[in-house]
């Protein structure tokens, strides 16, 4: 699967303007509708894990990397993905679920992470040791050669554990928005500057020759840097091509691609211009969950023109009380009055919302609604009014609509990365 990705990316080095999406996301149905979409159209489907999301220890799913992967490949042989169009990639691979503990310890747990990736069958591995970790000096930035050394080590550690026949290609970089979306409205973002991605480069390189990783340097594909795209709560920052000119000038002049990160929300011509200037590796997660839920609440609303309200699901109460119940998810992300932190709970486009999909009484809910809708077309005047982008109202299912605002958003990407 490495191959194949490689391939793509020199495809693009030599001129096709050809790219690919990141699928960041660990929702079933966003997943399996990836699979099922990636299957009809006969692409390869890149799906990643961040190490939040999963991790030696469970993270944030439960799930180890092995358990992750076993997982995909599953609903893949499910949904009629082939085994060999489905590449695993982990986001983020470093110490940032531990930057609060000594350096050593935090770089020893993100060394057994990317080594427990990689052992899973994980091709792409996105190394970050850009965060400060214990012992450092927080008030300082970090300079260059450190966080390269200390990504060279993850990688050495990568190599320990990789398959000879199927080594890994690397990413490596980090200069990206906050995950999942600014936390404060904001008009503009720095671009990275050539310099920058160059003194980067410079360090990477020389660091990772240092160890003798001469053939793991060679399995570099792509370099993360922020192209002054962003998103929050109620904004979309668009791509502007002039501004990440200088950029797409430099990256012409080397062996790799952009990757770029947060690109949820772009109009279709935005991600295609992104392709053409180079960021041939397009990261999404929470436009593709966020897209689920205004389906979601879509087919709610059909619910509560078609059922008495005693036998209702009532799906966004609930939602929002399993929310305020356990706020770690949203409450250092969401600032407003009380109004407005309501809103955005259920509403926003960082959609942390996400994190609560799992929750019993969400699911008792969930299950509920699609009872209530059957298995079956929906009338087709309630789908009109609450469904709108429904291409058949009056034959569509429950399961349609949710798929369709998936789906959506993943033509979106294909239509960028197609060339």
């Amino acid at each position: 699967m490495s191959d194949r990705l490689s391939a793509l990316l020199q495809a693009h080095k030599q001129g096709e303007r050809c790219g690919i999406a990141s699928i960041c996301s660990a929702h079933p149905f966003v997943l399996q509708t990836a699979l099922r979409h990636a299957a009809r159209t006969g692409k390869l489907l890149l799906v990643e894990s961040t190490c939040n999301q999963v991790n030696q220890f469970g993270g944030y799913t439960g799930q180890t990397p092995a358990a992750f992967a076993a997982w995909l490949r599953s609903l893949a042989a499910e949904n009629g993905q082939p085994q060999d169009r489905l590449i695993l990639g982990g986001d983020h691979l470093g110490p940032s679920v531990w930057q609060a503990e000594p350096a050593e310890v935090a770089l020893a747990k993100a060394g057994d992470l990317v080594q427990a990736c990689v052992r899973a069958g994980y091709a792409k591995i996105h190394l970050d040791a850009s965060m400060h970790l214990g012992g450092d000096n927080p008030s300082a930035p970090l300079p260059a050669g450190l966080v390269a050394r200390r990504a060279a080590g993850l990688a050495r550690l990568a190599e320990a554990a990789a398959d000879p026949q199927a080594p890994p290609r690397y990413v490596i970089g980090s200069e990206v928005p906050v995950p999942g979306g600014a936390q404060e409205h904001e008009t503009g973002i720095q671009v990275t500057t050539p310099a920058s991605v160059s003194e980067m480069l410079a360090a990477h390189r020389e660091a990772f020759l240092g160890l003798g990783l001469e053939a793991a340097w060679e399995r570099v594909l792509a370099v993360v840097v922020q192209p002054g795209v962003e998103f929050g709560d109620d904004f979309v920052l668009e791509y502007q091509p002039e501004a990440a000119a200088g950029l797409s000038r430099f990256i012409q002049r080397t062996p790799y691609v952009y990757e770029a990160h947060s690109t949820d929300y772009q109009p279709p011509e935005a991600l295609k211009a992104l392709v053409r200037d180079h960021f041939a590796v397009l990261k999404v997660g929470p436009a593709l969950t966020y897209a689920y839920r205004k389906a979601v609440f879509a087919l709610e609303a059909i619910e509560a023109e078609l059922v008495p309200e005693e036998r209702r699901s009532h799906l966004p109460a609930v939602l929002d009380r399993a929310m305020q119940a356990d706020p770690q998810h949203w409450q250092k992300h969401y600032h407003g009055n009380t109004e407005e932190v309501a809103r955005k709970r259920l509403y926003s486009r960082s959609d942390r919302l996400r994190y609560y999909w799992p929750d019993p009484q969400v699911q008792a809910a969930f299950a509920r609604l699609m009872e209530n809708l059957g298995s079956g077309p929906l009338p087709a005047d309630p789908v009109r009014k609450h469904a709108a982008r429904s291409a058949n109202p009056g034959k569509n299912t429950a399961l349609q609509i949710l798929a369709q605002g998936v789906e959506q958003v993943l033509d979106n990407y294909a239509f960028a990365c197609r060339g």
